[in-house]
């Protein structure tokens, strides 16, 4: 089995540590996990580990944000993944910080790198985790917020949150979304 696991994300220092940026450090975390290493490549880093049998390809996109779906769409078709071994994740502002959401598929949320995604692949029908930033930001300061920095506090609880999430998406390649999905939306 082979799987695409794309985190979402904009390269550059400008947006390392921010908190749109979580869908690269939760592959950072799972490439560390794996003993992998990215390497650049077209459209993006890519990162190629074994996992309990299965091949998992970790991409994080160079097309920023609102072009991941063709980066994606290049690496489903070199590699030849099935739409239900694409995985793709997420910030949310929808979800509480540190908050974890597995879904087997769905809308962009208003997420303009899902939507690109979707576009580009024509179907919404892919396993994805969205990772909750909370939304505590004042009325038309959502971009300041997104493309912020985490605070001390979440700094704090990062390290826990982003090793629940690695441990949902290595499940997902194991037991498949249905289970992991009953695991892991739990907490």
């Amino acid at each position: 089995m082979k799987y695409l696991i794309t985190g979402l994300g904009n390269i550059g220092a400008e947006y390392a540590d921010t908190r749109h940026n979580i869908g690269f450090k939760i592959l950072d975390a799972v490439a560390e996990k794996t003993s992998g290493i990215f390497k650049t490549e077209r459209y993006g880093d890519l990162c190629e580990v074994k996992y309990k049998g299965r091949s998992l390809l970790l991409l994080k996109p160079s097309t920023y944000m609102n072009l991941s779906g063709k980066a994606v769409n290049y690496w489903m078709q070199k590699e030849k993944i099935a739409p239900e071994n694409l995985f793709v994740v997420v910030d949310d502002l929808a979800l509480p910080f540190g908050a974890v959401r597995l879904r087997m598929k769905g809308s962009d949320g208003g997420h303009n790198g899902l939507k690109n995604i979707n576009e580009i692949l024509g179907h919404d029908h892919y396993p994805r985790l969205r990772f909750g930033i909370g939304d505590a930001f004042r009325k038309g300061g959502q971009i300041d917020y997104v493309l912020g920095k985490w605070t001390e506090e979440e700094q704090t609880a990062l390290p826990e949150r982003i090793t629940w999430a690695v441990e949902a998406i290595l499940s997902y390649t194991v037991i498949g979304m249905e289970r992991t999905m009953n695991l892991y939306n739990k907490k």
